[in-house]
């Protein structure tokens, strides 16, 4: 029985850069070029693109040694409930790390079984969904952001028109509609989350807009 390690497999390794090189071609245009572009956020892209790295490698090699298709959906239990210490992952980002997923994992695990064309169209298709839906001349984006306002007193039902007119002027978003959340009577302010149609960009959930300056210590 030879035990010997072997320096290099040719056919495997050429394989393995491959089938690297091409889900790291789709992974980048889901990633780059319809989240990043969008959002901006840096700590999001390094995040996916070493997901996704990282998830590829070890279906990969361990599917040599027949790893157990278990193993591979206990993945998706373990990354796609996944939360920072720090701050919980928005829906949005745990959407995309999902995808990623699932789709370093196809192209790891497809073997001979799956032609070549099957499994290029099944990459297409995730592009193309990812695409459409992030795509606002197909589909109108509403974002929120959460509004410390001092105004207390347009907080009432009768005078809804006046604060959404005056949400607009003051923040420069096209506000659809907002939510008026905890009131702090003892300052004078209220927690108000508006959602607004974006021009492309999508900001997140959780930058807060202050509406006069005098709350900057607050």
């Amino acid at each position: 029985m030879n035990n010997t390690l072997d320096l290099i497999h040719e056919e495997a390794f050429y394989n393995l850069v491959a089938r690297f090189v091409f889900n790291l071609v789709v992974t980048g245009i889901i990633i780059w070029f319809l989240y990043y572009k969008k959002t901006q956020r840096r700590d999001y892209l390094f995040t996916f693109f070493m997901v996704s790295t990282t998830i590829f490698l070890m279906i990969f090699l361990l599917d040599s040694v027949k790893i157990q298709v278990g193993f591979a959906l206990g993945l998706f239990a373990i990354f796609g409930i996944l939360r920072y210490r720090t701050d919980a992952l928005p829906v949005r980002e745990m959407t995309y790390l999902f995808a990623i997923i699932g789709i370093s994992v196809i192209n790891a695990l497809s073997n001979h079984k799956v032609s070549i064309v099957e499994l290029v169209s099944t990459n297409i298709i995730f592009i193309v969904m990812f695409w459409i839906l992030e795509t606002t001349r197909i589909i109108k984006h509403t974002a929120c952001k959460l509004v410390i306002y001092e105004k207390i007193d347009l907080i009432k039902p009768e005078h809804h028109n006046e604060m959404l007119n005056d949400l607009c002027d003051r923040t420069g978003l096209k506000i659809e509609r907002f939510e008026i959340g905890q009131v702090d009577f003892l300052k004078d302010i209220a927690y108000v989350k508006v959602y607004y149609t974006t021009n492309g960009k999508v900001n997140t959930a959780d930058n807060i807009v202050k509406t006069d300056e005098h709350l900057s210590d607050s």
